[in-house]
């Protein structure tokens, strides 16, 4: 054989290589994350799941894509954005919110599932225990069912001469037997008369403001709710309106002028999810993976509508908040 033969034989048997290694490239994979949330709102939680991915080794954009899909504080909206998901083939899905769970788990029995709530994941169905999931589904609950309690006692620390006050309830939220009961103990032990009001549309809301004023309410505890907390700010600019002390469970309630907020960190809770994806992804099964609890708790306060309302902080409780909003 001919040496230019030769050379060319061999040029014609590399030449398939790069196709070849081209093809064995691993495919990126891809999450979907999947709230009731509007777009854009609390940009902080997002990049909380996209801070637990990276802290267990993946960077969106680089090793791993993510699939956002908001419902515009329209819960209706979260089985077809599930379903989309799923068309859509992503390899682990995030469901932040009971709501959006329910929809994720209704779309699919084979993608795996992490959960980020509120309320308890065995009462609800979702998993066979917190310890052993089992299927296709676990991931991160909050404190809200033992913090619930202890927003009626702060608002007492904040109105100590206040002896007649509100709660605000969703009673189509599959907790709020609980909380409310739970919070209608402590107001027994504190010698507070409590009223519990239900609201899950916005003229429920106005007639809440409305009953407060006739009950003579001085103040107003929040229950954790996914209808409620879409409408953080809608709330506090209520409470500002009727002068009403009031706290919730989270800082932007705070921030949009509400007195006070304690609950578990919603940022932390998104972060565990994150990391708990990676794990997914790293090939463990969620069945096999033990529900996680998110310990952290926050306390913020608003002192400008304090100062609006006659308040006087106490300050061992200025002292005991994450952050004073001014």
């Amino acid at each position: 054989m001919r040496r230019r033969e030769f050379i060319s034989l061999l040029g014609g048997a590399v030449a398939p290589w790069p196709l070849t290694a081209q093809a064995q490239q691993p495919t990126i994979p891809v999450i979907g994350l999947l709230s009731p949330r509007a777009s854009g709102d609390v940009p902080q939680l997002t990049a909380a799941v996209r801070q637990g991915l990276k802290d267990s080794g993946y960077v969106e954009g680089q090793n791993v894509t993510i699939e956002y899909r908001f419902a515009e504080n329209q819960n209706e909206r979260l089985a077809t954005l599930a379903a989309d998901l799923v068309h859509r083939q992503v390899t682990v899905m995030i469901a932040t919110a009971a709501p959006a769970a329910v929809a994720a788990r209704a779309a699919t029995t084979s993608i795996p599932i992490i959960f980020e709530m509120g309320d308890d994941p065995v009462r609800l169905g979702f998993v066979a225990s917190l310890d052993r999931p089992g299927g296709n589904i676990t991931g991160v609950t909050q404190l809200n069912r033992e913090i619930a309690p202890k927003r009626l006692e702060l608002l007492h620390e904040l109105l100590p001469r206040v002896n007649v006050m509100a709660l605000l309830a969703n009673p189509t939220d599959t907790s709020s037997a609980i909380l409310s009961n739970n919070t209608m103990s402590v107001a027994r032990t504190l010698g507070l008369e409590l009223h519990i009001l239900n609201a899950n549309s916005e003229r429920d809301l106005d007639s809440v403001f409305a009953n407060l004023v006739q009950l003579r309410a001085g103040g107003l505890v929040i229950n954790p709710d996914a209808f409620f907390t879409a409408r953080s700010e809608q709330l506090a600019a209520l409470t500002l309106r009727h002068a009403v002390p009031a706290i919730f469970d989270n800082r932007e309630f705070v921030a949009a002028g509400g007195l006070a907020s304690y609950g578990g960190s919603l940022s932390d809770a998104y972060r565990l999810a994150g990391v708990y994806a990676a794990r997914v992804l790293k090939g463990e099964k969620p069945g096999d993976l033990p529900v996680q609890q998110a310990t952290k708790v926050e306390l913020f306060l608003n002192l400008k509508t304090a100062k609006a309302l006659g308040i006087t902080v106490p300050l061992p409780l200025s002292g005991r908040a994450d952050e004073l909003i001014e």
